[in-house]
This record gives structure tokens, sequence and C-alpha cells, in this order.
């Protein structure tokens, strides 16, 4: 996915767009995430004041829904699934093999700013898993051969 670089200008813009909407947060957080790939640092004074909320209520909201990025994520973003059933059947031990094979912890990005690790509570894929999104695309019954074949390709 191809995201603009960090305008000010562009995040006061979309900002107003939806300021005058009921709840305006969520959607605001959304389109800035749409549009950069992320939530900059710098919208979070600029969104508390469209909406006359404070700093620490926006920061809230970012840093408390776990599909909002403080920070670009890398080339590729895999996630994990953190669900009970994926836990049954060896998401922990994979969980833990990814982390480490990455050099990162949950939300991380690689050195290389190519693949973000990211927790995901639930694919649908109880029966096959542990799952992931890998890219977007879903993986079932991953193990950590099948886990370093594919950070493999990706890495290609």
């Amino acid at each position: 996915m191809k995201y603009e670089p960090w305008d000010p200008a562009l995040a006061a813009e979309i900002i107003g767009r939806h300021a005058s909407l009921d709840g305006a947060t969520l959607p605001i957080l959304h389109a800035l995430q749409e549009t950069f790939g992320y939530v900059d640092r710098e919208a979070v004074p600029m969104i508390a004041e469209a909406l006359n909320l404070s700093r620490a209520e926006i920061h809230g909201v970012v840093t408390f829904y776990h599909d909002f990025r403080s920070a670009p994520a890398g080339r590729h973003v895999v996630k994990l699934c953190r669900a009970e059933a994926c836990q049954s059947v060896g998401a922990v031990e994979l969980a833990d093999h990814a982390k480490r094979r990455l050099g990162v912890d949950w939300h991380g990005t690689t050195f290389d700013s190519r693949i973000t690790l990211e927790p995901v509570f639930c694919l649908g894929l109880c029966a096959c898993g542990p799952a992931a999104l890998i890219d977007g695309e879903p993986v079932s019954g991953l193990d950590a051969a099948a886990f370093d074949a594919a950070v493999a390709e990706l890495r290609a």
C-alpha cells in the first residue's frame, strides 16, 4: 500500500473534513492512518484543538486501539493471531519465535524497515491455527518453519 509522506497541511485538511461528524475522533484517526499509514504525533494536538478535547484524550484513543500506529509500519505487516483457539495449538510459541526471528516485540519494525509484527485478536481461522495475516492475506497452520519461510519470501 502506498501512503503519502506526513504533511501537516494535508492532515489539517483531513481533520477539517471530519471534525463536524458526531464522534469525529475515530473517523479522523482512521482517515489519517489511511492517508499516511500512521497517526503522526503532530496530529494529536491538531485533532485535540479541532474537537475541543485534551491531547491526553486523543493520545488515549490512539494508544487504546491496536490498529492505530504512531510510526510508519514496515514494507510488510505480519499480524499473528493471539486468540485462545490459536494459543491452544501453538500460537504462544510461534509468537516467541517470530519476535526472536525478527528481533522485535509487538508493534515493532525490523531494523531494515521491511517487516512490522503486530498482534491480532482473532482472524476467524480458529480451526486451522496458528493463523496470521501477512500483508492482509490469511495464512493458517503456521509453525516456526512456515513462519521462517514466509519471512524469507518477504525479504526476497
